[in-house]
């Protein structure tokens, strides 16, 4: 009898392994098609912009947002310490005026929690009920997430940035991109599961 309840115990300790690894698959799949591999046109305005830094294509190209009038305002966000207004000024010396009027420097954010709670101050102080989130299209999915749940009243519109990690054959023919999405997949659950349990992280 015991022989007979340890052979089930087994099975369902297999068969729910299996389920579980069939999910992570689909989810990863999922995950992966929400990376955008085109640039997008934005077609409507937001209070204002926030950049999440990290690579170099997002701030010039939220600078332009700004510059077309996609939005008031644009926070970057994980600004080093050390780098100056006028060193960020220098990716973009045509519109490099903004800076006096209309660009808000964070130093204080780490990680994308922290550009999250960053964006989310910045947005009660000036009152903004909508955002353009520009961030790579990897880091999209993570970063909406993020930002969503810290302004579940805000509304946000992603403007992917499309980045050099990601290459632009499909993820499955190259081995380098396979893994980076995997561990940034990894970190979008982790960061799913840390909000689920943050009861008062919306407040």
């Amino acid at each position: 009898m015991l022989a007979g309840l340890a052979r089930w115990i087994g099975f369902f300790t297999m068969a729910a392994a299996a389920a579980g690894g069939l999910l992570l698959t689909a989810g990863f799949f999922w995950f992966a098609l929400q990376i955008s591999s085109e640039e997008v046109t934005l077609d409507r305005k937001a209070d204002g912009i926030v950049a999440l830094t990290g690579a170099a294509a997002r701030i010039p190209d939220a600078i332009e947002l700004l510059a077309s009038e996609r939005g008031k305002r644009l926070l970057i966000t994980g600004v080093h310490r050390a780098t100056s207004a006028s060193e960020i000024a220098r990716l973009t010396p045509l519109y490099s005026k903004f800076f006096t009027c209309c660009i808000d420097l964070d130093r204080s954010a780490l990680n994308t929690l922290g550009n999250a709670l960053e964006t989310k101050r910045w947005a009660r102080d000036h009152n903004f009920t909508s955002l353009v989130v520009v961030t790579s299209n990897w880091h999209m999915p993570r970063a909406m997430a993020e930002i969503e749940h810290q302004l579940p009243d805000v509304a946000l519109i992603p403007y992917p940035v499309i980045s050099e990690k990601v290459k632009t054959e499909p993820w499955w023919q190259n081995l380098g991109t396979a893994r980076f999405l995997v561990a940034e997949y990894l970190k979008y659950l982790f960061a799913l599961c840390r909000m689920r349990l943050d009861l008062d992280g919306a407040l």
